[in-house]
């Protein structure tokens, strides 16, 4: 492959009035008929060698033509054309022929000249006369060198003011609408891109010319990249349904190139800037999810003229929160966060393309002053809580921190929304809440308890209020998340660190997540968990595969040394669970009227002695005693506790002590 990308040169011809018009006959020619053209002159070219390489071998330039050399010279032809149309010398497009092809060529003449010398023997044998011994060698020599020349000459006129340099890399550009042709002109001379040709799955596109490219069918693509030396596909699929895009984009990982993709022409505003718009396949292409369009009346029912308060809001789930609630009028946005720069960047982001107010609060959730003032103060009527600490390892050796944060700071919201009138309130759970083995999910799970204790008691005191959890798997891209992590350990050249390549996690795009939980928040009655589609589980050996892919590397495989980027399994981290789970019991849950959004049957979940239990896990984080606080994190989840309802009222606003 490096051959032909070093041989590469830009071709410079005087673009005269007859080579021109000699280049655009040849182009709008139909390929059949260069095909003939191309046979016939092959076969006079051969016929030429032979004559050339009697005429050196007997220093005559007009050898006497006898019955027998009629004969001989017939079968060269005869012989050699099927061989170069086995070895392809006609399937491949003259303008976009690589040097590396001469290589081909001479192996088509060797295999040629042998077998006509097979039948030159033959005809001695049969006692038809003797041909001198260098007229096979020079023929060779001769039938190569004008072949070969042919071809290359026939590339430097079509080529005029078009060729590669040598610093240009040759690319394809799967799809023929009208963004394809638009990118195809606009990376002429423009950038390091080359366009080889176009590719599409349309029969009747195959051998036709787009923008003055060759279109190929997507079977070819494998010997197309060897032929070419492509190292790069570019994808122009957005006017395809996603479960093509999904097939085409599966079929392309595995070939060794960069593969890129452009967005719908609708989105790019000037043609100019069409180069600039190639970016990186997103790993949630491969996912092969079904998009189902957004309720917008289910989302301007959740925040539309509302003052909608987000805790994290500087966090991968937050900020794409604010970022979705931001373009539907809600009356005032709070962005409530902990880290300074995260807070700082995601209030810019939004005061430069929003009208809504924008109220940046610095603090962290278990501050109940802080909370009480910024949701009395800015009337807060909406709230997502997003806050958490969700770094499955990292919990696991700061056990006490993520009990303090994520358990007894969603109790602070929650019980200050409660006081304040909230109208809703939605956590942001997740999967690993669901029979967690760590303490990111043990903590998960106790929110959701808290969340549906307190819709609980706002039913009982009839208040109108509605609190809800909305759990789903693991969003690609997010803080923390593994794909950011492959994608920094491939930009170095590997290895790729996975702990177990059967493992399988749930995946969905941020966007995504964001659009279900603001519409789950809407479809809520007081204490649902609501459970977000999450298609099929992930595994994440293939994931670390498709990822390497997508960049256009390959695998490099255990005790090779082929060039590539490693695999290195590193074993299952302390608290990892093999594979993650969105029900405790799929038959109890329940449709909604968004076929992404299920809910959960709470009725069969029960109560749990809750005010107790937040008391016990309070004082153990007090006392700053972790195995005592992990026993009753964990213990409490187990024994699931029953408490009768009617005893409920009595523990309004007990639900335990701040640590």
């Amino acid at each position: 492959m490096e051959i032909v990308k070093q041989d590469m040169r830009r071709i410079h011809l005087p673009e005269h009035p007859i080579v021109l018009a000699l280049r655009d006959r040849i182009v709008r020619t139909p390929r059949r008929w260069k095909r003939v053209f191309l046979v016939s002159l092959d076969a006079i070219l051969l016929l030429a060698s032979l004559w050339a390489a009697y005429a050196l071998r007997l220093s005559e330039w007009t050898p006497a033509i006898t019955t027998e050399r009629l004969v001989l010279a017939f079968f060269a032809p005869i012989v050699a054309i099927p061989i170069f149309v086995r070895l392809g010398l006609y399937r491949s497009v003259i303008r976009y022929l690589p040097e590396a092809a001469i290589w081909t060529i001479i192996i088509a003449m060797a295999i040629a000249t042998m077998s006509w010398v097979i039948v030159v023997f033959l005809l001695e044998m049969a006692g038809q006369g003797i041909v001198p011994r260098s007229v096979p060698l020079l023929y060779f020599m001769l039938g190569t060198i004008i072949i070969g020349s042919s071809r290359f000459a026939a590339k430097w006129i079509l080529n005029v003011g078009t060729g590669m340099r040598r610093d240009e890399e040759p690319i394809l550009i799967y799809g023929t609408g009208p963004s394809a042709a638009l990118l195809a002109r606009a990376l002429k001379g423009h950038g390091n891109r080359y366009v080889m040709g176009l590719v599409d799955d349309d029969p009747t596109n195959h051998g036709r010319d787009v923008a003055g490219y060759r279109v190929f069918p997507g079977q070819q693509l494998p010997s197309l990249i060897e032929r070419y030396g492509i190292r790069e596909i570019v994808l122009n699929l957005s006017s395809l349904s996603q479960e093509t895009r999904h097939s085409i984009i599966s079929r392309v990982t595995g070939l060794g190139v960069k593969v890129r993709t452009i967005p719908d022409l609708s989105d790019i505003v000037d043609g100019r800037y069409i180069v600039n718009q190639i970016k990186e396949i997103e790993i949630d292409e491969l996912l092969g999810r079904s998009f189902v369009p957004p309720d917008r009346e289910l989302l301007a029912t959740a925040v539309t003229h509302k003052t909608v308060m987000v805790t994290g809001a500087g966090g991968s789930i937050g900020s794409e929160l604010c970022r979705l609630i931001s373009g539907w009028k809600p009356e005032k946005l709070v962005l409530f966060e902990a880290n300074e720069f995260a807070l700082y960047s995601i209030e810019q982001e939004l005061s430069q393309k929003t009208g809504c107010q924008i109220v940046p609060i610095l603090g962290s959730v278990t501050d109940e002053r802080l909370v009480k003032r910024t949701i009395a103060s800015n009337g807060v009527n909406v709230v997502y809580h997003a806050a958490a600490h969700k770094h499955v390892p990292l919990l696991e050796t700061n056990a006490l921190e993520g009990i303090r944060n994520n358990v007894f700071g969603t109790l602070t919201v929650a019980q200050v929304a409660a006081a304040a009138n909230v109208e809703s309130f939605v956590l942001i759970s997740s999967d690993k809440a669901v029979r967690p083995t760590n303490v990111m999910g043990a903590t998960k799970r106790w929110a959701e308890l808290i969340v549906r204790h307190m819709s609980t008691e706002t039913k009982i005191r009839e208040t109108g209020q509605t609190f809800c959890a909305v759990r789903f798997g693991n969003v690609i891209g997010s803080n923390g998340s593994v794909v950011p992590l492959f994608k920094q350990q491939i930009s170095k050249g590997g290895p790729v660190t996975v702990t177990d390549p059967d493992m399988t996690r749930y995946f969905m795009s941020i966007p995504e997540a964001a659009e279900l939980i603001v519409q789950a928040g809407a479809l809520s009655s007081g204490g649902d968990v609501f459970l977000l589609d999450m298609g099929e589980p992930i595994r994440i050996g293939d994931l670390a595969e498709n990822m390497i892919r997508l960049a256009g590397f390959n695998i490099r495989r255990p005790d090779t040394d082929e060039p590539g980027i490693a695999i290195e399994v590193v074993g299952k981290r302390p608290g990892e669970k093999l594979f993650e789970e969105l029900f405790y019991d799929r038959q109890n849950a329940k449709e909604t009227k968004h076929p992404k959004i299920l809910r959960a049957d709470a009725s069969a979940i029960g109560h749990y002695e809750l005010p107790s239990a937040l008391k016990r896990l309070s004082q153990a984080v007090e006392r700053e005693d972790e195995n005592a606080a992990r026993e009753i994190l964990f213990s409490e989840i187990d024994a699931e506790m029953r408490l009768p309802v009617s005893a409920l009222p009595e523990t309004a606003n007990t639900l335990g002590a701040q640590p």
